[in-house]
């Protein structure tokens, strides 16, 4: 997949993988900063030697809404910038489900497919992207996601053929 695409082109990737991020380690210090970030210091994410005595893990796991929130940094290592884009926005989610848990020291990365594409007024394009963020050396993915985002453009730059 190229790094960069006309506007003109995206509506012809639906259904298609269109980028598998680069790897990333959810470390403990990343736990770490996301609890003290979220205020969510359960032990089963900062307590490594309880987390190892009292769960079946092993050790601690990372916060669910972590794992969710590398996806931006996963989608800029991998999905095509589009050429005419003037800025870029998050809508939010149709469906999250976080099917495994992250245990620290892992390492994830992030599958992404555009699931719908369409154009919403005269400047905006509405992607939707089915995504899963793989667990390095497991079978069940951290999560899986209905990802809806939105590119703006100068409305001089729409395709003629949408």
């Amino acid at each position: 997949m190229p790094s960069e695409i006309s506007l003109s082109e995206v509506t012809g990737l639906v259904g298609q993988e269109i980028g598998v991020s680069d790897w990333i380690i959810v470390d403990q210090s990343m736990i770490d900063a996301f609890a003290s970030a979220t205020l969510d210091h359960q032990f089963i994410h900062t307590d490594p030697e309880r987390a190892a005595a009292e769960t079946p893990y092993g050790g601690t796991i990372a916060h669910g809404f972590l794992t969710l929130s590398l996806l931006s940094a996963m989608s800029y290592s991998c999905i095509p910038r589009i050429r005419e884009q003037t800025m870029g926005v998050n809508y939010g989610f149709d469906k999250v489900r976080f099917v495994s848990p992250v245990r620290s020291g892992k390492r994830v990365r992030a599958h992404f497919s555009l699931a719908e594409a369409r154009f919403r007024g005269g400047s905006m394009l509405m992607n939707t992207y089915g995504v899963k963020i793989e667990i390095e050396d497991e079978k069940k993915p951290a999560l899986t996601a209905d990802w809806l985002t939105i590119s703006q453009f100068d409305p001089k730059d729409r395709p003629d053929n949408v």
